[in-house]
């Protein structure tokens, strides 16, 4: 009898298990599935800004795909000036979404969020990156710095979709 009970919530705890299991697992598809307005393979124009002036603009161009069944967002970025290899991926432990940035000079980790539909990526609490689609459909990514207590743009890459 004893064996029974014993049995019983051992079953009980698996099963338990087992639903909060896939219900992480659906939570972490259904973060990554609102950055789907990113995939694409995007050709556009990139600009670099010191105090409100562009001092360097050029070509660019990145791809944005999902891999490992849509667990990670990998972006390839290209330009004139910077290349860059970013993968997304969401944290259900955190709840949030980090943005691995690798590039020549090395590797960072930023945490990020997904907020009025934007992915916002927060390098520090003066620097930041959003993500969006324009209302044209297209996609747009800028970078903002807190300069004298104003947030200032720093860079943006504006690109369209050519799939």
């Amino acid at each position: 009898m004893r064996y029974k009970k014993i049995d019983k919530y051992f079953y009980s705890l698996v099963l338990i298990f087992l639903v909060s299991s896939v219900f992480a697992q659906n939570q972490k598809k259904d973060k990554m599935e609102q950055l789907s307005f990113l995939v694409g393979e995007w050709v556009g124009t990139s600009k670099i800004y010191e105090n409100g002036i562009v001092t360097r603009q050029g070509s660019a161009y990145e791809e944005i795909s999902y891999d490992l069944d849509k667990s990670i967002l990998v972006i390839e970025l290209n330009t004139d000036f910077l290349q860059l290899h970013t993968i997304i991926n969401y944290d259900e432990k955190d709840q949030k979404y980090y943005y691995h940035r690798f590039s020549k000079e090395g590797f960072a980790r930023y945490p990020a969020e997904f907020k009025d539909e934007k992915l916002i990526v927060w390098r520090d609490e003066k620097t930041r990156f959003f993500f969006g689609s324009t209302a044209e459909g297209n996609f747009q990514e800028y970078g903002e710095q807190m300069i004298n207590g104003k947030w200032t743009k720093i860079f943006e890459d504006t690109f369209k979709n050519t799939q």
